[in-house]
């Protein structure tokens, strides 16, 4: 068990009044990390160094930032292990993810590093003689992060790399499942150097996020929010930041769909689909729930992964490699249970996996699954993934854009010309023609459409999101004025 604190202007410090809550292992149930139970007093703390820093922070020269958040990285990449064994114990994820999500987030703080130098502007033609206009991307002020436990290190870098690079100062707010994990970025990036009051962390315990949230969003200090979540939790985010107008960045739920056409080469789009489904055990944003195949391959593809999904090993991530380790509590075993057993009454097949008595969930496949069950349009977020068969390019566009959700999506094809005209039709934020729904690389605009959010994280996208752009002029010459 870890005890982890706040950081609040560069101070380490308990909650208002010393109260905790622990988050506890999904596999025993024994205590994980005990974290302060911030108020919404602890709240506005946070926001008030965050603006108190701001100032100094934003003046800093864009090589100086960028030193701090390389030097972040490399902190970052020296704690790989102490990441992996928390997201275990907290969240029960394997060693595979963790090291994937150390990797990937490091990538972040370094393309975050690079972005300092290309916050700029242009020069406008002016109709008035002799006046240079310009539009100049300005940091905006205190940025408000709030990351979730599924991908705990790359979303929760995510939230704050990119306003850093661009002047802002920022609050991060832990998920309550992940504290430790959450706690061990914000360890790195203050031992970057960075001044106090520049990076601050607050947790709290999950009945008091509704008042800690409103206390975050309604500061008048607070500029901007991203929140990366479900999508019921994010249309409350969306409704308080539009109440006290403060721009946000939203990234929320998916139903990804794969299509693999009649041409595709079906090895290929197995390894795909396997990736893109049992990552994790499915809970990604990204993940594919929905394989959407073409009935003249269908019998076969469906054969292929079944094999593959039956040979990936499930077990206790603390003990041994493993690809798929506890998913993250018992909620997701009933919600993936209750699914299976709808799909199954309502005549899909079961080809392999099934239902669960515990949190070690195995990769488990649904054939024939048709829009009258459960699990065709509700997110499972759990390793449980359906075959959806369709006859002919027409139907696989329609079954792919038949859901409320809009983030990634993917096409498996022999012609690509052609696999790029299917991509071209699905309504998502993202698309990969021969490649998984699982991607994401830190210069690549990242965010979704419809249901799935809004807002854009990562490269020049992220710069758009966390400044204002500010129209500024000099006037250079005489001007000519008409009183």
């Amino acid at each position: 068990m870890s005890t982890i604190e706040m950081l609040i202007n560069g101070d380490h410090q308990g909650a208002t009044g010393g109260k905790t809550f622990t988050r506890n292992n999904p596999l025993d149930g024994g205590a994980a990390t005990v974290a302060p139970a911030a108020t919404a007093e602890d709240a506005r703390r946070a926001v008030d160094a965050a603006s108190a820093a701001f100032s100094e922070w934003s003046q800093t020269g864009p090589t100086q930032r960028r030193e701090y958040l390389l030097r972040a990285a490399d902190e970052l990449q020296a704690r790989e292990q102490a990441f992996i064994a928390a997201m275990a114990s907290e969240t029960g994820a394997s060693a595979i993810w963790g090291g994937f999500n150390v990797h990937l987030a490091a990538g972040m703080l370094r393309e975050a590093a690079s972005l300092t130098t290309q916050v700029g502007g242009e020069v406008i033609p002016s109709d008035v003689p002799g006046n240079l206009a310009m539009g100049l991307r300005v940091p905006a002020g205190v940025v408000v992060g709030m990351a979730p436990w599924n991908a705990p290190v790359i979303l929760g870098v995510r939230a704050v790399a990119t306003p850093l690079a661009c002047g802002n100062t920022v609050v991060l707010k832990a998920s309550e499942m992940c504290p430790a994990t959450h706690g061990l970025i914000i360890e790195a990036l203050q031992a970057s150097g960075m001044p106090a009051g520049v990076v601050n962390f607050i947790t709290n315990a999950p009945q008091d996020a509704a008042a800690v949230v409103q206390a975050l969003v309604a500061h008048p200090a607070t500029r901007r929010v991203n929140f990366t979540g479900s999508t019921r939790v994010g249309r409350i985010i969306a409704k308080l930041c539009a109440e006290h107008l403060k721009p946000s960045v939203l990234e929320l739920g998916g139903k990804a769909p794969l299509v693999v056409l009649d041409d595709a080469d079906l090895d290929t789009a197995v390894n795909v689909a396997a990736f893109g489904a049992y990552m994790n055990s499915g809970q990604i944003c990204m993940a594919t729930e929905r394989i959407v195949v073409d009935e003249r391959v269908a019998d076969a593809f469906v054969q292929k992964l079944a094999d593959k999904a039956r040979a990936l090993p499930v077990g206790d991530p603390r003990k041994g490699p493993v690809v798929l380790g506890s998913v993250v509590d018992m909620s997701t075993v009933e919600r993936c249970n209750a699914m299976i057993d709808d799909a199954l009454a309502k005549g899909a097949t079961l080809v392999c996996g099934g239902k669960s008595e515990n949190t070690l969930m195995p990769a488990t496949l649904l054939d024939k699954v048709t829009p009258a069950m459960r699990i065709y349009s509700e997110e499972a977020f759990g390793p449980v993934r359906v075959v959806v068969r369709v006859d002919g390019e027409e139907a696989a566009v329609a079954c792919a854009n038949d859901n409320a959700y809009g983030l990634s999506a993917a096409v498996i094809g022999a012609d690509v010309a052609r696999a790029m005209r299917v991509a071209s039709r699905i309504q998502s934020g993202i698309c990969h023609v021969n490649g998984p729904t699982v991607h994401d690389e830190a210069q690549m605009p990242f965010g979704g459409v419809k249901d799935s959010g809004w807002g854009r994280f990562g490269g020049k996208a992220g710069i758009d999101a966390f400044t204002d752009l500010r129209w500024v002029t000099v006037q250079i010459g005489p001007r000519h004025y008409p009183f």
